[in-house]
């Protein structure tokens, strides 16, 4: 029988060498070396200035010194936008899980002194908490806010509301940012109690399809702090405090309103606290020239929905010109270029003729009508229309710019009778089926 030895030998001789006896590269570099080249070729990322409304919001609420949730599904894209904030505002980033610390994490740690009847037991705070006290500035990210019991989040609560933990005072240059994931997507997950939630300006975090694609090409939006007009500053806490207190003159109901499902708890809804962070936010949103849909994001992170659709609507209507001055000078009146906001002006007008109905005030509102007409869509124009011809007393002469309007009303009542006669022809196929 043939020796195996002289076989195994030629098959090691035969075998590649192992990466212990290779030959050194020839840039004197391991193979773990080059692969540490390629993932750094692959972090090395650029931004550029693109409009984000979410992430304009981010950067607004964190100017603003406001505690800020996101709220968004795994993976979207949450922590990477936390760190290249802090990278931005070069502000040091101190993340902590949340759901794996203690609640005497947060409330600090008791420590015996020499004399605990005579100088108590202090309540020591964790390293991180001294790093940012040593920084004196900083991002605080308290990640998978809702993944903690609800003991932590008791804990949590003198840190968020008053940047306190134990016997440490965080300095102001730190801000806090908190992320979490929906109940249902959230590992082992709880709701957020009311008093946390009410704590924090709500962002839901989404991603944008355009956004990520370029990202992965080496290109994300750039986070930078907003531009404050300081001319603007005392006129932007002016039209906040305006805008807020008429709000809630008008509707005292929405001062304090607590949901009664659990999970709506969870999220943002009206109290003193709450309309106290809404008035910062609208003067800094205000004093930085945000567009309607981050205000509208923020306005909605802090009370809600409801509350926040309502307060928008009367900032609108507080934004509109006074009917008097238009009907001063209808030639040279400047309407609002929405087409909502130009209907409520156009009939505050015709109210403000049917409230106090003289002859000079009707013939100016009739040219307002006609100013409208050159200057937006015609349609609008119908009803108001309608409502100021009905107020015509008999001793006062039709002015010649009806004559103007006359067309764009008929066609509007034709066009509503077509519509009436489609529908009614739709129908009948209906009945007749029962």
């Amino acid at each position: 029988m043939p020796a195996t030895v002289p076989f195994a030998a030629t098959d090691i001789a035969n075998t590649p060498s192992s990466p212990a006896c290779s030959p050194a590269d020839p840039a004197g570099a391991s193979q773990l070396d080059i692969a540490g080249e390629l993932l750094s070729l692959l972090r090395d990322t650029t931004t550029e200035p693109r409009p984000d409304a979410q992430l304009e919001a981010l950067t607004l609420a964190v100017a603003a010194d406001l505690p800020v949730l996101l709220w968004g599904e795994p993976g979207i894209g949450k922590t990477a936008a936390l760190t290249q904030l802090a990278e931005s505002l070069d502000l040091p980033l101190t993340t902590v899980i949340a759901s794996v610390h203690e609640p005497s994490d947060f409330s600090g740690l008791p420590v015996l002194g020499d004399d605990p009847a005579v100088q108590g037991v202090p309540m020591a705070p964790p390293d991180w908490a001294v790093r940012l006290v040593r920084a004196g500035r900083g991002l605080l990210f308290l990640d998978e806010l809702s993944t903690a019991p609800p003991a932590v989040q008791a804990a949590l609560l003198r840190l968020v509301l008053e940047r306190r933990i134990g016997a440490l005072q965080l300095p102001p240059g730190v801000r806090i940012v908190a992320a979490a994931n929906p109940r249902s997507s959230a590992a082992d997950g709880w709701e957020l109690s009311p008093p946390l939630a009410n704590r924090f300006v709500h962002l839901q975090w989404t991603h944008d399809h355009e956004v990520v694609v370029r990202g992965l090409g080496g290109t994300w939006p750039r986070a930078s702090l907003p531009r404050l007009d300081a001319q603007a500053l005392p006129a932007a806490v002016e039209h906040a405090r305006r805008a807020v207190c008429g709000f809630l003159a008008a509707r005292p109901t929405l001062v304090h309103r607590l949901p009664s499902s659990e999970t709506r708890r969870g999220g943002p809804w009206p109290s003193p606290r709450s309309w106290d962070m809404t008035l910062s936010l609208i003067a800094f949103a205000t004093a930085a020239g945000s567009s309607r849909e981050v205000l509208s994001l923020l306005v909605r992170g802090t009370v809600g929905d409801g509350p926040a659709l309502e307060l928008l609507a009367g900032m609108d209507r507080m934004d509109l010109p006074d009917p008097e001055d238009l009907l001063a000078d209808p030639a040279g009146a400047v309407l609002p270029e929405r087409g909502d906001l130009r209907q409520a002006a156009l009939d505050a007008v015709v109210a403000a003729v049917r409230k106090r109905p003289e002859k000079s005030r009707w013939d100016a509102a009739w040219a307002l009508l006609v100013r409208a007409l050159e200057t937006g869509a015609p349609d609008l124009l119908v009803v108001p229309a309608t409502t100021l011809a009905t107020l015509r007393q008999e001793d006062w002469d039709v002015p010649a710019s009806i004559e103007r309007l006359a067309g764009v009303v008929t066609v509007s009542r034709r066009a509503d009778r077509a519509a009436d006669r489609a529908a009614a022809r739709t129908a009948v196929p209906v009945q007749a089926g029962r």
